[in-house]
């Protein structure tokens, strides 16, 4: 006998301003903005497209992990460990950071040939890492887009729980019976899905208690829960957080219009320690932000291999 599906409400919408970043980019910051500079575990969410003449230089990290999903195009990575890698439509690259960590990240704009390529577009997630996991050895996973499973409506299971007219890209964590290869052992993980919806579709996506959850609107128009207000492109939102529920707890979006839409939903476990952050270190505390800006300065504890190293890639932008 399966538990109640109990929807949690939007608790805050936030509209994802455009804003600079990088070497010329234009993107929509939708959590690290004046209205909400974080939310444990999260840290950033952009939702970027790099346009010809601009990108992402060599730039140092310590103390997260960053998630990169790839919606259209290409962009090309390089970090000072020799590490070269391009990633694709629907390919994602979850990159813990660790003690350190200095790469560039840059558009590809044109195919061996010459010929153009599409405009690339994505999202990028800063995950806060536990304090116990911060200097910790850099590692990643990149998966391509074929590699994550997609579930939609399941027949055999009661629609009041299942929906209609859905699809699931499964990019971290589990959704109705399937999982992602994706794995965090420090830690630091979240689910990460991409949600499209037909006309009139709605799914209820289920969430582990007492983990922050957002949403973030690609496009079209959804409603969360039974509420009749409704949220569209570029709206982030933030939903309520129950620490515990009679029943089984997660969210039902619906689309409630003639057109698709599509969101994407995020869900992290909150952590206790104290967020510092000073640009792209994120430490817990303002000695160890000033530790990992003199590390970095002076080329130890993790920064070792940036002395006098610097990317070919963003050697474009010059």
């Amino acid at each position: 006998m399966s538990l109640q599906p109990i929807s949690r409400r939007v608790a805050q919408k936030i509209f994802a301003q455009e804003q600079g970043d990088g070497v010329g980019v234009r993107l929509r910051r939708a959590i690290g903005n004046q209205q909400i500079r974080n939310l444990t575990p999260f840290l950033m969410l952009d939702h970027f497209r790099v346009d010809e003449g601009t990108g992402f230089a060599d730039h140092p990290h310590r103390g997260q992990t960053t998630v990169t999903y790839m919606l259209d195009g290409y962009m090309e990575h390089e970090d000072f460990a020799g590490h070269r890698g391009i990633i694709g439509p629907g390919d994602i690259q979850w990159m813990c950071v660790g003690r350190g960590m200095v790469h560039a990240e840059m558009p590809r704009h044109y195919d061996e040939q010459g010929r153009k390529l599409p405009l690339p577009e994505g999202m990028q997630l800063w995950l806060d890492l536990p304090k116990s996991a911060k200097m910790m050895e850099p590692s990643y996973q990149e998966l391509a887009s074929k590699e994550m499973p997609y579930q939609s409506p399941r027949p055999s299971e009661p629609k009041e729980t299942e929906g209609e007219g859905w699809r699931v890209k499964v990019i971290a964590g589990r959704s109705h019976g399937v999982e992602s290869p994706v794995t965090w052992p420090n830690g630091a993980g979240c689910w990460f899905m991409d949600i499209e919806l037909d006309p009139h579709g709605w799914i209820f996506q289920e969430l582990p208690t007492g983990w922050n959850t957002v949403l973030y609107i690609l496009n079209g128009t959804v409603v969360i829960s039974e509420s009749e207000a409704e949220y569209k492109r570029h709206d982030l939102l933030v939903l309520t957080t129950p620490e515990k529920v009679d029943g089984t707890d997660g969210v039902k979006i619906t689309n409630p219009t003639d057109k698709p839409s599509r969101v994407i939903l995020i869900s992290g476990e909150p952590m206790k320690h104290k967020v510092v952050q000073y640009g792209p270190f994120v430490m817990t505390s303002p000695d160890e932000i000033y530790h990992a800006i003199e590390d970095y300065q002076l080329n130890r504890n993790g920064f070792e291999r940036a002395k006098n190293w610097h990317s070919e890639i963003a050697k474009r932008l010059m």
